[in-house]
């Protein structure tokens, strides 16, 4: 896995969505490696959130604004002259998107435009990778793991905007990037459920277990048999920052859409989730299942990465057991007060020695 230091060195990097909880565990990976961060993103919309609590401000050249304004974002973007842009700013809930479908299908595909027109006017941009979801895919509850060529559907509006942009980003490859006079190598990369200490959002597993257990409640699951390819936030992080390398150095040779997902092994339903959580956490902690009526989510869903693993060289590092222990170590660091900033980066550093290894 060829996640090298002085490659990263004072190397030009704009993260979009650089707030959010995937977005502030990236800058602080970035700022291990030295290289020269700037974010793009509204403001942190919890509290509270890693961003503020790491104190990320004092890390990154943020700059705060909509995605969806092209104006400001195109500003921003011929400002920097970024060499390599990860694009994560999104809006990245299943359940958000029934409440707000407008805004997820404006967030999610206008602001992928925006960035891939703003792109391609730029000189210095080299590289691009677009973070979309594992669930892009037409979800057909399959129990192998769904491959980079399969088609792209979404029942819910998340879903379904998110595989638009995998369309988008298809689009502006062929038709603006695979240009020669162009050179800008334009990847889209797709995850699984990403876990790890700092996710505050709402209706997710994690933070839901994390708010019932310090106020001393039980946490309530809905769809306890649902199967996720669960996997810590560093083992995607750790993807697309191979990718952005691959695609800096090999241009067009890996502008395709990649996989980062764990082994089968770990793809686990969300009451074993649950369950471990509560046994590593102990204390009394508890889980029970709700059984309200609740929107449609798939019930199986797995990633396929042998393309990652062999081309790529990247693979998974963390199990799911390592992973959730990680989780309630972090958490139980941020309730006794400790430095949020130290816990994090140590954490970034154990998981960087197995990369390395």
């Amino acid at each position: 896995m060829e996640l090298i230091p002085k490659f990263w060195k004072d190397k030009k990097v704009l993260i979009t969505g650089h707030t959010g909880f995937k977005g502030s565990w990236l800058c602080l990976v970035l700022n291990e490696l030295g290289a020269d961060i700037y974010g793009f993103s509204l403001p942190p919309n919890t509290t509270p959130n890693l961003y503020t609590e790491a104190k990320i401000n004092e890390k990154v050249t943020s700059y705060f604004g909509d995605v969806r304004n092209y104006e400001k974002l195109n500003d921003v973007i011929q400002d920097i002259q970024p060499e390599i842009i990860i694009h994560m700013a999104a809006q990245a809930l299943v359940m958000e998107s029934y409440r707000n479908p407008r805004d997820t299908f404006e967030i999610n595909i206008m602001g992928t435009v925006n960035l891939l027109d703003s792109a391609k006017t730029t000189k210095n941009v080299k590289a691009i990778v677009n973070v979309t979801t594992d669930k892009c895919y037409e979800n057909k509850e399959w129990h192998w793991g769904y491959r980079e060529n399969e088609p792209m559907g979404g029942y819910d509006p998340y879903s379904s905007s998110k595989g638009c942009s995998e369309l988008i980003t298809a689009a502006y490859r062929n038709s603006f990037f695979n240009l020669k006079e162009n050179g800008i190598a334009l990847a889209s990369a797709r995850a699984g459920n990403v876990i790890g200490g700092g996710d505050w959002a709402r209706d997710r597993l994690i933070p839901d277990f994390i708010r019932a257990i310090t106020k001393g409640h039980d946490l309530k699951i809905r769809s306890p048999y649902a199967v996720r390819p669960w996997q810590h936030v560093l083992e995607p992080l750790s993807g697309y920052l191979n990718l952005a390398f691959k695609l800096f150095h090999h241009g067009s040779k890996y502008a395709e859409a990649w996989n980062f997902g764990p082994d089968d092994s770990d793809a686990q339903n969300v009451e074993w989730i649950s369950k471990t959580l509560c046994e590593i956490w102990g204390d009394g902690a508890s889980y029970n299942i709700d059984t309200n009526p609740q929107p449609y989510e798939a019930k199986y869903l797995k990633l396929d990465c042998s393309k990652a693993k062999a081309e790529l060289g990247w693979s998974p590092k963390w199990s799911i057991n390592t992973s959730l222990a990680s989780i309630v170590h972090w958490n139980k660091a941020y309730l006794n007060k400790e430095n949020i900033f130290d816990i994090t980066t140590q954490q970034i550093k154990n998981y960087f020695k197995e990369v390395s290894s």
